[in-house]
């Protein structure tokens, strides 16, 4: 898999994203959802379709292909694994969103690796901790 930038790294994620949650992704729908205007939808569209992460027909959906959807996972992995491991550490739920985008695609494969180990281990200390929290009210 080529080294994407940051920006083509958040297209292909939206992308997914959107097949998700409407079971489509129009050119439109990306650029809103990314708060871009729709020429550098079509410029960051035109070049995942050169590196054969997309495919669209003119004026049609934008679909991912295999290499496409695989890197959009990754992405979408890290950003959850970020958000949860931010909500672990009390950070709001928008906060720590915002804050997993930010820095998805910066951390090296160890740092994220050394991140999920606490995610998971730390993950049933927090059921503990709120399902006691909710017993004594």
């Amino acid at each position: 898999m080529d080294k994407l930038s940051q920006s083509l790294e958040d297209y292909l994620e939206k992308v997914l994203m959107l097949q998700l949650s409407k079971g489509n992704a129009r050119l439109k729908d990306i650029a809103a959802e990314l708060k871009v205007k729709a020429p550098s939808a079509v410029r960051a569209m035109r070049e995942l379709k050169e590196l054969g992460y997309v495919e669209q027909e003119p004026y049609g959906l934008v679909t991912l292909t295999e290499a496409g959807h695989a890197a959009a996972a990754s992405v979408l992995g890290r950003h959850t694994l970020l958000r949860s491991f931010f909500m672990q550490l009390g950070v709001s739920a928008e906060i720590a969103n915002e804050d997993a985008c930010a820095v998805e695609h910066v951390l090296s494969a160890e740092t994220l690796d050394r991140i999920e180990s606490f995610v998971q281990k730390n993950a049933k200390t927090v059921k503990k901790t709120a399902k006691t929290k909710t017993e004594k009210k």
